[in-house]
């Protein structure tokens, strides 16, 4: 398959720069792969319209202000370090992105406001860059001058009391995420009570989401697209108890993308969904058999992306286009501060 297959026409204004004030008035496409239909909701509708058999699989991981200003020691020149992935248990070593990649080479300081060093130890193509705190327990100095790490897209300045709240689910409990799951800022309080109240089962996973979730794909070719790794923790009662309702012909809904990543990356490489903690670079593209995945809700995603890939093999390749010309035709807003759709 070519990757210009998956590409599609959006007005720029249709890219959410900010979410609504209250979450759960997101407005929510419906989609039901068996009857081919297409349905405007309201996401507080949700708990009353998803089907009777389905439990609630949600991504607990949480965003942590992952995008750094430092300053070279040497020039006092301005470098943008973005931490992608923590490379050991101290959380002293990490992969980032490092801009201008071109003013930093191997040995190259970097310094916090409070004079604190971080040290570049290797480059890497594409401002790809392993650099050492060299210091314990840097996620002191992060949280207190990090920036919420907002997607490029969204083409405004972090604003400080908003955004670290907004670009958090309400159930985030798991600090390691550079990117958030999405799909979960719909939730609030109310509609989890009222999903407890109907009695609807709601477990959670943990992936910790990078920014390789989202790039654009850049081979011509689908298959040849490489995924980057990300870490995935399932707990032991979540596992059971999906293997339990499974066992009985239920089914399964999955809160964004992140959390099918999960489940059908253990499932294909395990055989079931069991207790891990491991790493999966699973990238689903039509066609492709789902295993533990029954249901969908998810935001609009980037043309060419490996999530709009997901989200075809998921329900069809045309019906999901036909579905997102739709959504640009009746205005809905794109991507993380964005609308969703629920597949049925």
């Amino acid at each position: 398959m070519k990757t210009e297959e998956f590409n599609y026409y959006l007005p720029e204004e249709l890219i959410a720069q900010k979410p609504l004030e209250e979450r759960d008035r997101s407005r929510m496409m419906v989609l039901n792969r068996e009857n081919q239909t297409i349905d405007h909701r309201t996401f507080s509708d949700f708990p009353d319209i998803i089907p009777e058999d389905a439990m609630i699989v949600l991504n607990n991981t949480k965003v942590f202000p992952a995008r750094l200003i430092l300053t070279k020691s040497e020039t006092g020149a301005k470098i943008e370090v973005f931490l992608l992935k923590q490379l050991n248990g101290e959380a002293t070593l990490w992969k980032c992105m490092v801009k201008p990649s071109k003013r930093v080479k191997k040995g190259t300081v970097l310094q916090f406001e409070n004079g604190k060093r971080v040290i570049v130890e290797e480059k890497f193509d594409e401002g790809i860059h392993t650099v050492l705190f060299d210091f314990e327990n840097p996620f002191e100095e992060i949280f207190k001058y990090g920036k919420t790490p907002l997607p490029p897209y969204i083409k405004r300045n972090v604003e400080k009391d908003f955004d670290p709240i907004r670009y958090q689910t309400v159930f985030a409990e798991k600090t390691g995420a550079v990117a958030a799951p999405t799909a979960g800022f719909h939730f609030t309080e109310r509609v989890l009570k009222k999903l407890e109240e109907k009695g609807v089962p709601v477990k959670k996973i943990t992936l910790y989401v990078g920014l390789g979730t989202f790039k654009p794909v850049s081979a011509e070719i689908v298959e040849e697209h490489k995924m980057d790794s990300e870490h995935y923790e399932i707990p032991e009662d979540t596992a059971q108890f999906i293997n339990d309702w499974k066992s009985k012909g239920k089914k399964v809904l999955a809160v964004g993308t992140t959390v099918v990543r999960t489940l059908e990356g253990c499932f294909k490489k395990h055989g079931k969904v069991i207790p891990v903690s491991e790493e999966t670079d699973i990238f689903i593209y039509p066609p492709y058999k789902f295993g533990v995945v029954d249901y969908l809700l998810t935001n609009f995603h980037l043309p060419k992306s490996t999530l709009i890939m997901l989200v075809s093999a998921f329900a069809g390749k045309d019906f999901v286009f036909k579905a997102y010309n739709e959504a640009v035709r009746e205005r809905y807003r794109f991507y993380s501060y964005g609308d969703c759709m629920l597949i049925l």
